[in-house]
């Protein structure tokens, strides 16, 4: 299940972060690592600064774009400030997210995302997510290095893995999850849609990243998505730009 866990960084300034991070995973036993457009690597400061877990550097996966690192992914958590003025599912406590990252990685693969040293994540890149999370800190100074950051959430997750582990009933589901490129083709046929109908005519009202918000606090499974993409269908077919 671990496996099905990834660390995502993007564009990571030093190289020497990139091992360090590799390191605070491997002690929790996490070993995917993604990187998007990191500015040196491969690197020898990445690889000496991983101290014994330079095979987790070694097998990163190097990726052009966040959506080329998370479009397989059930669920993609953005490690970030809460932002407001996006008003996507927000995780306040790490352990928290841990148990919900677990339960999703049983049905596929699972992002966690952490943005560069100094700005983070920009609100493009958050909108790739559907989850955020913020680490609880002195809020005089809360200031985390980045494989700082990413210890303390491989350790919640590490950590909600062991409890898991320890239970013998399976649990309830509803199907498996939708990846990211599935969620991404029905957004773009519910905006289709409503432009289509002429239900989308105010941009300034942020309906889609409203609707976006909504489908991600429901987490549809495939078999709903498809039902939702099959109603959005037959209304198409009734508009009159469809005929």
């Amino acid at each position: 299940m671990l496996d099905n866990i990834r660390i995502v960084l993007v564009q990571t300034f030093h190289p020497g972060n990139i091992g360090q991070a590799a390191r605070a995973m491997k002690t929790m036993g996490l070993t995917r690592l993604t990187l998007v457009n990191p500015r040196a690597f491969p690197d020898d400061e990445a690889t000496r600064l991983a101290a014994g877990a330079d095979d987790v550097v070694a097998s990163a996966r190097v990726v052009d774009s966040l959506e080329a690192a998370v479009s397989d992914c059930v669920q993609v958590i953005g490690a970030s400030a809460r932002l407001r003025s996006l008003p996507l599912p927000h995780y306040d406590e790490p352990d928290a997210m841990a148990g919900e990252v677990i339960e999703h990685a049983s049905q596929g693969p699972v992002a966690l995302v952490f943005g560069r040293e100094r700005f983070g994540l920009t609100n493009d890149e958050i909108r790739h997510c559907t989850h955020q999370v913020s680490i609880p800190a002195n809020p005089d100074y809360g200031v985390l290095n980045l494989s700082q950051a990413v210890q303390v959430l491989a350790y919640d997750v590490y950590r909600a893995w062991r409890r898991q582990q320890g239970r013998t009933a399976p649990q309830p589901g509803r199907g498996p999850l939708p990846d990211q490129a599935q969620l991404q083709h029905f957004h773009a046929h519910l905006e289709r849609v409503m432009g289509a109908s002429g239900f989308l005519n105010q941009p300034h009202a942020r309906t889609s990243e409203h609707l976006h918000a909504l489908f991600a606090r429901a987490q549809p499974s495939r078999k709903e998505l498809s039902l939702l993409r099959g109603l959005l269908s037959a209304l198409e077919s009734h508009l009159p730009e469809s005929r």
